[in-house]
């Protein structure tokens, strides 16, 4: 696939397609660039709903004109050893970020997250974040506090050290499904009690039974699918 940045043309194609109802797939598939290309480029132009081409390129001009005016080199990304290609987790960095965002992660708290998780100790702390990702410590605060809200990140303190360090580890997904589970018995609850409520014969109360029923369904299969990772994790251990 051709390389070098997108062209001014390219984004009216972008903007065209999306408009057209495109996905990300077939619109790589057209400019001959990969689908993570073309969903970084709308993601941080406003999204699917808000992208435009000439503010697209107009905001692209203006971060490589932030970037010749600057600032000393990034730091590199952590953990490159290993016979990895900088450039390779550079580009992966972003597209699973952008990846994230999509899936509705806020911004910051989904480039804290993966700055996280391409960390191979899967530890950083405040500090670490604030100079990996070039922001306040008060925007990372915040997306810690959102992350660690939804089960995916835990803080920890070494014993005799001030600093916390945020950690995340393989059960990272275990963790934000089950609290995923429990958000979703709480939406069962109100389900069941609004079609009490309102009557169970009725449309509305009918509405809030169907709902209930499809919510409890979703909470049992999550519940099976995290017993069995426990039971495969205990087995992988075992035979270590």
């Amino acid at each position: 696939m051709p390389g070098g940045r997108l062209t001014s043309e390219d984004r009216q194609h972008i903007a065209t397609w999306l408009a057209e109802g495109l996905g990300y797939a077939e619109i790589g598939r057209r400019l001959e660039r990969p689908a993570s290309t073309v969903m970084r480029e709308v993601t941080r132009n406003g999204g699917p709903d808000g992208y435009g081409a000439d503010r697209a390129q107009d905001a692209t001009r203006d971060r490589a004109r932030r970037r010749k005016q600057a600032q000393p080199p990034a730091p590199p990304v952590p953990d490159i050893g290993h016979g990895r290609d900088p450039q390779a987790v550079q580009d992966f960095t972003e597209s699973y970020t952008a990846l994230l965002v999509q899936q509705g992660l806020p911004q910051m708290a989904a480039r804290v997250l993966v700055c996280l998780y391409i960390t191979d100790s899967g530890a950083l702390t405040a500090a670490d974040l604030v100079q990996q990702l070039r922001v306040s410590p008060a925007s990372v605060s915040h997306a810690v506090t959102f992350l660690e809200q939804q089960g995916i990140l835990r803080r920890e303190r070494t014993p005799g050290e001030r600093r916390e360090r945020y950690v995340i580890d393989d059960d990272i997904w275990l963790r934000s499904t089950l609290a995923a589970v429990q958000m979703n018995d709480a939406l069962v609850a109100a389900s069941q009690r609004g079609a009490e409520i309102l009557g169970a014969a009725t449309p509305a109360g009918a509405r809030f039974g169907s709902s209930a029923e499809f919510l409890l369904l979703m909470s049992e299969a999550l519940q099976r699918a995290m017993e069995e990772y426990r039971q495969r994790l205990a087995a992988r251990n075992a035979a270590q």
